[in-house]
């Protein structure tokens, strides 16, 4: 009997970023089944498709500030069953605090890591 896959939505505005975690998860075993390129978008998609996860860009258009996160902690209020994984180039400890503060399943990762 095999196991049922964890179905994924993605959003992030860079299509690279988007298409290669796309491709990272699938060789991994996730059924990535939706993905955006802006949170308001990602609202509709979420509850349309009803994934497991979502991982989301804090910075998203149309002013590049928090538009993700936003859309993030609306679906964990929608959805508080949904898993929010939240990614990032710059960091937001404060708001991503109170999304990871908001229940279980939620998760803040930078998108790149400085090494000395």
């Amino acid at each position: 009997m095999s196991a049922i896959a964890t179905r994924v939505v993605l959003a992030d505005d860079e299509v690279l970023m988007r298409e290669g975690l796309a491709g990272l998860l699938e060789r991994a075993g996730f059924d990535v089944v939706g993905q955006c390129g802006n949170a308001s978008e990602l609202v509709d998609v979420v509850r349309e498709l009803r994934p497991d996860l979502v991982i989301v860009d804090i910075r998203m258009p149309p002013t590049h500030t928090t538009e993700g996160l936003e859309a993030a902690e609306a679906i964990r209020e929608e959805f508080p069953d949904t898993a929010v994984l939240a990614l990032s180039a710059h960091a937001q400890v404060e708001r991503a605090t109170a999304l990871l503060a908001s229940g279980e399943r939620s998760g803040y990762l930078l998108k790149s890591r400085k090494a000395r």
